[in-house]
């Protein structure tokens, strides 16, 4: 966007400073032509007068046009009554001085003290003519000729400083676009790195409020949007906590109930479920109620979390005779999630393990760095996981779809995926990718 703005305000200034630069090339090229015509005929005037009012010889006024310029590109010269020419004429087609306009074909055009030059175009430039009349009514035709080289001479000059101050102004022109361009475009893009960012879940984020009117009018309708998507979020987890409240009297009447058994053995087996319920409950609530949940970014260090909760399991595994290899780096590994929920995601997957395959069967566990941020993978040697596995909502026998779940949601919550696989000894490769914070 920025580029076109830049290309758009720059193909604007070209077309400005041509649309000033073309005229007044015409009219310098005009002036410089109308300064060239005038000095021919200031020089033909100065001619008229020596010759009308000095009563000169033949030779004088060979000498005093020897006095002038007498060049190819600008020569002046005298006809005499008797068609005799003095000084130098403007070379023609044949190479060969001679008048440049015949002086019987042109009446006289003045007399004593009258001197009006008349300007002609002749070819390779203009000549500058006049007769005059002596006393003795003697008519002389003075022509003085001056090249196109000679009537535009300095326009280069004139073209050379057109031509740097257009650049100029469009160097001033560029400038300014991109001075323009950067206070449009800057609050733009900050802005679409917040809509980013809030699209990520980070609803913290905020638009700049400066820069134009109508850019800074986009920026703070996308803050107001911010804040109300931060209030449904909070009113939601709210509302979820409050429902998971409410659903623990009729949980307590239900455990009463169950206590009221008269068998033993069916009062125990409702009691764990209803333990079990209780716990998911707990969760939910606390889930709800976490800050992280609010719109806030989470993180944690995913090496300690691993560790943390790989030897909360170890008594279970080795009351079992699990053989476990863990695999963590000896440094910090940050991941864009809660340590609360990767914890459960850790716990759900080696409960998984433990669940659902023979006592003895050995698992490993391993953390390892990416570009992207880390990758948790969780093998075991037993018969793999069952069709159906990591659907939401399958919790019955043979399946880990809920605990799988929790897992999957960890990982997507974090900008990364999950893979379920074949390990290579036949049993469940479960692979978590985790974003960086």
């Amino acid at each position: 966007m920025r580029r076109r703005i830049l290309l758009l305000v720059t193909g604007i200034t070209v077309l400005v400073v041509l649309a000033f630069a073309i005229p007044v090339a015409f009219l310098v090229r005009s002036a410089v032509a109308q300064r060239g015509e005038r000095s021919i005929r200031d020089e033909a005037q100065g001619v008229a007068h020596f010759v009308t009012y000095g009563h000169p010889s033949d030779d004088a006024i060979r000498n005093y046009l020897a006095t002038q310029t007498q060049t190819n590109d600008r020569c002046a010269s005298v006809i005499t009554p008797e068609n005799t020419l003095l000084g130098r004429a403007a070379p023609h087609g044949d190479g060969g001085p001679q008048p440049l306009i015949d002086p019987r074909a042109v009446p006289p055009s003045g007399g004593p003290g009258r001197d009006d030059p008349q300007v002609h175009s002749v070819p390779g430039g203009k000549v500058a003519e006049l007769t005059v009349t002596t006393d003795g009514d003697k008519p002389y035709r003075i022509q003085v000729f001056a090249s196109n080289k000679e009537l535009y001479a300095g326009l280069g000059q004139w073209y050379w400083l057109l031509t740097a101050g257009s650049v100029g102004l469009l160097l001033i022109g560029i400038v300014g676009g991109e001075l323009v361009t950067r206070r449009i475009v800057r609050p733009l893009t900050r802005t679409a790195q917040t809509a980013h960012q809030i699209s990520a879940g980070d609803v913290t984020a905020r638009a700049p409020t400066d820069g134009p009117r109508e850019v800074a009018e986009v920026g703070t309708a996308l803050n107001r949007l911010a804040d109300r998507i931060d209030e449904l979020i909070a009113e939601e987890r709210e509302t979820a906590a409050d429902l998971s409240h409410r659903m623990r009297t009729p949980l307590t009447a239900l455990r009463l109930d169950a206590e009221a058994l008269r068998a033993p053995d069916e009062a125990a087996r409702i009691g764990e479920h209803v333990t079990a319920l209780e716990r998911t409950l707990t969760a939910v609530i606390r889930a709800a109620r976490r800050p992280q949940r609010e719109g806030r970014l989470p993180s944690c260090d995913a090496t300690a979390v691993v560790a943390e909760r790989i030897a909360y399991w170890s008594a279970l595994a080795d009351d079992q005779d699990r053989a476990r290899t863990v695999t963590l780096p000896a440094t910090p590994v940050p991941v864009r999630t809660s340590a609360e929920d990767l914890a459960a995601a850790v716990d759900a997957l080696l409960e998984n393990v433990i669940a659902h395959t023979p006592e003895g069967t050995p698992f490993e566990v391993t953390l390892s760095t990416v570009d992207s941020g880390a990758l948790l993978v969780v093998t075991d040697s037993g018969p793999g996981l069952p069709d159906g596995a990591g659907v939401r909502g399958r919790s019955d026998r043979g399946s880990s779809g809920l605990g799988l779940d929790i897992a999957r949601r960890c990982a997507e919550a974090s900008g990364g995926t999950m893979r379920v696989e074949r390990s290579p000894s036949g049993g469940a490769a479960v692979t978590l990718e985790l974003g960086t914070p």
